[in-house]
């Protein structure tokens, strides 16, 4: 582990790096695939939330993450009126880097599942709830998360 001196930098770096290693560990991938999938997860999510949601769930990330969050959001263009799955996978797709080789619906399930695990279940959920049905199977059946 490396030190800067600070501890909250210190801190999120160690909670960022354990949320990638859970990410990694879903998609069998490397750290590079895993943040660049749960960056474009996350921004999905976030534009596709009210402002009011993006910030709940934004509050339940690692420091650094809630940077990853909020780069280049739109609070003003936001949310995005997406009803159906397909076109939120066609969103996480376009966040992905050109010739990234994990599927976005795989990718999606992974990140979300990890979101769930490692956050507080009410913020997350109520996001959950925020979404479309059709976008929300999605996401894990919070009954059978460990």
């Amino acid at each position: 582990m490396s030190s800067t001196g600070l501890p909250v930098f210190d801190t999120t770096i160690n909670e960022t790096n354990l949320w990638l290693k859970a990410l990694e560990e879903e998609l069998y991938c490397d750290r590079h695939q895993a943040y660049s999938g749960m960056r474009a997860v996350m921004h999905a999510l976030r534009d596709r939330l009210s402002p009011g949601g993006a910030m709940r769930v934004a509050a339940q990330l690692p420091l650094l993450l809630r940077g990853v969050f909020v780069e280049g959001w739109r609070p003003d263009e936001t949310p995005v009126r997406t009803h159906r799955a397909v076109d939120f996978i066609a969103h996480v797709a376009e966040g992905l880097p050109p010739k990234f080789d994990l599927d976005p619906l795989t990718v999606t399930r992974a990140t979300l599942l990890v979101l769930w695990r490692q956050t507080d279940g009410g913020a997350i959920e109520k996001a959950r709830d925020e979404i479309p049905e059709d976008i929300r199977s999605l996401w894990p059946d919070p009954t059978l998360i460990a």
